[in-house]
């Protein structure tokens, strides 16, 4: 359109001028609607992704699924003309294109790529975008590419057996022969016969044979040396294997358990000379592991220069069993009981008291625990037992003998027995400290290990307790009697089941159960019965575990797996104590005896060491302890000896001030 002629602009009124000016502007409003379109919009790819994995341009994209679907996310929509010629898979080593579905989400701006076909597994592809896709509006794309790597493929362990039986992928296979375990592997792919050896092994190392089947993949192990017992295996295939494909392996793991070895580990002997062979190896705790100072006895094996009056008061009663079986001198004997007693004069005491720990070359209190760096009475009562028992074995027509009898008076005369009822109390108390005084607060009440500190504290010609306190205090007014009936066996008095042996050793160390009664229980009747529900509770054995049977037997406190634990039969893990059975022997002596040759047979191999029978052991977790504990090497030398000859209990009942004691607590023996 031409321009109009100022000279006719000039000539308009204003009224026309205005509607010129209108027509104008429609004028060139309708020539742009008609003319050429505007710049197309900008086209941009926002993301590719699968399986929740965002893919990159600039590095390779590994572990693609076999049945990937690759989301494609654009800024706007794209002309869906130009998708499946412009949109493509390819295979790298065959250089062929995968057939692909196509769908179209968000109104055109998602595009969903599915291969019709299922992906090569470990093997390259590159997704292709190319430079001729287009926007919806015609924008231009500058074309991309992905290069991916499909997931490898994996080999399946599709069963394993043991011996002709499964072997679970959780848990312990348990009783497993431990001459031959043949175990065998079948894996969905067929292994390398080349290589496949070295990703096997068991632990701990055992030599293999191996063979493969002839398809490749059954793989069959066995032992080609016979295996401990009572041992847990792990049967492990290392992760790195490979099938003869290429396929992967996750790994794997499984726990299998051997069973007993019954064949005998020592020669056989006589049971007489077995008791005694037990009784001198135990000895040698007290003995020759004595400390070299003081002459009392190490808590453990690992204590040092730690000292326990408790388990020493056990090892002067095993000082005159060697005399009487020969292990030592009488003259040996004295000499080491003047040098405990001499030591234990000069010790720390509290109000008479011992402490439950001291130093062996000093003598002073070692804390038992924070606020028991004091007087311990149950302790003090142990090492009171063995020292009466002492006293009465020796002659006082004998200087040596005489001196030792006198120093040991002067030691019981002065325990203040009645001092720990705590200012008058019907009750006795265990501990007090000259820094926490009373702070443990614990007070000894039946029905438990501590029968015997009653009896004594009734013994002292001026530190007596009253009838009452045992009582009230120790029989809780008849609160301590059961009565009930466990494993067909009647329990007079204690916790259901009885509750750990000790209870029927420490203060049965001297003082005899034999005819021994009250008000609420006759001791042998409550001994044997304990010993025997004890013992029927392993043959029952509702837990479950390894070992336990009628000839391997025994739960009292001891070390464990974990730690050192009382244990019970309502408090079981299925730790076994030799000392439970053993110390029983007077109660039980078919049963102990049975279990005295199980554990020297049968586990002496595992079980036999430098000074007797270690303190337990645990088949169900494999496990068996390193430690001598003197609280219970002690009661299996005293016990023996009572049961072949009641040498302790005849010496300690013929003690006057223990029968004083006994009938002013109302007992009959």
């Amino acid at each position: 359109m031409g321009s109009i002629p100022k000279h006719f602009l000039k000539k308009l009124s204003p009224l026309q001028f205005l509607r010129l000016s209108l027509l104008l502007s429609f004028l060139i409003l309708t020539c742009k609607e008609q003319g050429t379109d505007p710049a197309p919009d900008v086209f941009q790819l926002l993301k590719v992704s699968t399986q929740n994995t965002t893919l990159t341009s600039s590095a390779l994209n590994e572990g693609i699924f076999d049945d990937a679907v690759f989301t494609i996310t654009f800024s706007s929509a794209i002309d869906t003309s130009l998708v499946v010629d412009n949109i493509q898979l390819i295979e790298i080593e065959g250089n062929s294109s995968v057939s692909l579905g196509i769908t179209y989400q968000n109104e055109a701006s998602n595009v969903l790529v599915t291969p019709l076909e299922s992906l090569g597994l470990n093997s390259q592809y590159k997704l292709v975008l190319t430079d001729k896709l287009k926007s919806e509006q015609g924008a231009d794309f500058p074309g991309i590419e992905f290069d991916l790597v499909t997931k490898n493929g994996e080999v399946q362990l599709t069963g394993i057996i043991i011996n002709g039986e499964t072997l679970p992928t959780s848990g312990i296979k348990r009783d497993v022969n431990y001459e031959t375990a043949t175990i065998e592997l079948t894996f969905s792919e067929s292994l390398n016969a080349q290589d496949y050896e070295s990703y096997f092994r068991l632990s701990p190392s055992i030599t293999l044979t191996t063979s493969l089947s002839e398809d490749g993949k059954k793989v069959t192990l066995t032992n080609a040396e016979i295996l401990d017992y009572y041992k847990s295996y792990t049967v492990i295939v290392n992760s790195n294997l490979r099938s003869a494909n290429g396929f992967e392996f996750d790994g794997f793991e499984a726990t299998f358990q051997t069973g007993l070895n019954s064949t005998p580990k020592f020669p056989t002997i006589t049971d007489e000379e077995l008791l005694t062979k037990v009784q001198e190896q135990t000895f040698k705790y007290f003995w020759d592991f004595a400390h070299p100072v003081s002459g009392l006895a190490r808590e453990r094996n690992t204590s040092g220069d730690l000292v326990t009056i408790g388990g020493s008061g056990f090892g002067v009663m095993s000082i005159l069993v060697g005399i009487e079986r020969g292990f030592i001198t009488k003259s040996e004997g004295i000499e080491r009981l003047q040098k405990i007693v001499t030591f234990l004069g000069n010790a720390d005491r509290f109000h008479g008291v011992w402490p439950h720990w001291m130093s062996g070359s000093t003598g002073t209190v070692i804390p038992f625990s924070t606020q028991d760096n004091g007087a311990d009475l149950v302790e003090t009562a142990f090492m009171a037992q063995g020292l009466i028992t002492v006293r009465q074995y020796l002659d006082d027509s004998i200087v040596a003998e005489e001196t030792l009898i006198s120093d040991i008076n002067t030691l019981l005369d002065s325990i203040e027995w009645n001092w720990f009822t705590r200012g008058g109390q019907d009750v006795l108390y265990w501990h007090w400290s000259p820094e926490f005084e009373w702070a443990m607060n614990l007070q000894i009440k039946g029905y438990n290990e501590a029968l015997i500190i009653y009896v004594l504290a009734a013994t002292s010609a001026n530190y007596a307790i009253e009838k009452d306190v045992y009582t009230k205090g120790w029989a809780s007014s008849g609160n301590i009697q059961n009565g009930n009936t466990f494993y067909g066996h009647n329990l007079p008095v204690g916790f259901d089941f009885g509750g750990p042996l000790f209870f029927a050793h420490y203060s049965f160390m001297g003082l005899d159960p034999r005819n021994l009664s009250d008000t609420y229980a006759n001791y042998w009747t409550q001994n044997r019965n304990h010993s025997l529900i004890n013992k029927e509770h392993s043959v029952a054995n509702p837990g479950g575990f390894v070992g336990y049977s009628s000839h391997s037997w025994g739960l009292t406190a001891s070390d464990e797996p974990n730690g050192y634990s009382a244990h019970e039969p309502t408090r079981d893990n299925g730790t076994i104590t030799p000392t439970a059975a053993l110390s029983s022997i007077p109660y039980t002596p078919e049963e102990s005896m049975d279990a005295l040759k199980h554990f020297y047979y049968v586990l002496g191999d595992k079980l036999w060491g430098e000074y007797g029978f270690y303190d337990a052991f645990n088949p169900t977790e494999g496990w068996w302890a390193s430690s001598f504990l003197a609280i219970d090497q002690g009661p299996i030398i005293v016990m023996i000896e009572n049961h072949r000859s009641g040498l302790l209990w005849d010496l300690f009942m013929t003690a006057p001030e223990v029968q004083s004691g006994l009938d002013k607590l109302g007992f009959t023996y």
